[in-house]
């Protein structure tokens, strides 16, 4: 009798028809306009287009000549390495550590997971502050230890790995969160058997825990691929305009700084385009290497 009420499928349609056209005039529309504006001469935000660019794909024979480009993506793809060896890296031995203490555990859970709750931008003035040249909090520490010389934490060699910290340290208590969950799923008496056959802590986690948690672990891997490609305003906080000498642009700061800063509107949408692309590029190689397995 229950699953009769299944089979009147009217009331479903209620529900989904209006969430399908929020989806269609809110997401698929100004998708697909956005890529018919990549073809188009747009020199205004929120201005029509004045014709086709000519040639029509000048937009992205642009993008292969222009150096910037390439550099963003080189460290869009950096980011990501960043991502998954730091985030999701730090984030299983911070899951393994806390899961194997007696007591303390929702301490633990709630500090390393208070970085997600704080503002991205505000995070960027907060570390644009520590990383100050003159007065800054880290270079006040070095100089207190006896460093003469300050370091400038945005000059060009290590531009990128002050940009690249921050948003590391921002996420690792998501994944943090995540992995803890998917250890609380293993059962007990896993671990109990395994001590009474004499196993050490660290084959308890190299035998049972690490590959329980091989479906968590890709799915986070997942997430923190993609999610680097959708990083934006950490890093234009902290380096706006790619500064410095555009050393620092990502796929998604260098797409807004050609749409609201140069206003090349057009250009920006092609970027667009390309971010989407690699986006589902990525995204396929990612779940092919991080293929999930069954138990």
């Amino acid at each position: 009798m229950g699953a009769n009420i299944y089979r009147n499928k009217k009331p479903a349609l209620v529900f989904l028809v209006p969430a399908f056209l929020f989806m269609a005039v809110y997401l698929y529309y100004p998708f697909f306009k956005n890529i018919l504006n990549s073809f188009m001469e747009i020199k205004q935000l929120g201005s029509s287009g004045t014709g086709f660019n000519t040639p029509w794909y000048h937009n992205y024979r642009e993008m292969l000549h222009d150096e910037y480009v390439w550099v963003s993506i080189k460290n869009t793809l950096l980011m990501m390495a960043v991502t998954l060896a730091g985030q999701v890296g730090i984030a299983i031995a911070l899951a393994l550590m806390v899961d194997n203490i007696g007591r303390g555990k929702q301490f633990f859970k709630t500090v390393f997971f208070f970085p997600i709750v704080i503002s991205a931008t505000a995070l960027g003035l907060l570390f644009n502050l520590l990383f100050l040249y003159d007065k800054g909090m880290i270079n006040q520490v070095l100089e207190a230890l006896g460093r003469k010389e300050l370091i400038d934490w945005k000059a060009e060699g290590i531009a990128l790995l002050t940009m690249m910290l921050p948003v590391m340290w921002q996420y690792v208590g998501f994944y943090f969160v995540i992995l803890v969950t998917g250890l609380n799923n293993i059962s007990d008496e896993l671990y109990e058997a395994a001590k009474i056959d004499g196993a050490t802590a660290m084959q308890r986690i190299r035998y049972i825990s690490l590959p329980l948690l091989h479906n968590v672990i890709c799915t986070c891997s997942v997430l923190a691929v993609t999610g680097a490609l959708k990083v934006f305003d950490l890093p234009w906080t902290m380096f706006p305009k790619g500064m410095p000498l555009k050393s620092t642009f990502l796929t998604g700061t260098y797409m807004y700084y050609h749409t609201m800063e140069t206003k090349n509107v057009d250009y920006g949408s092609a970027l667009a385009v390309l971010i989407v692309v690699l986006g589902i590029v990525l995204s396929k190689v990612v779940n092919t290497v991080f293929r999930e397995k069954d138990y």
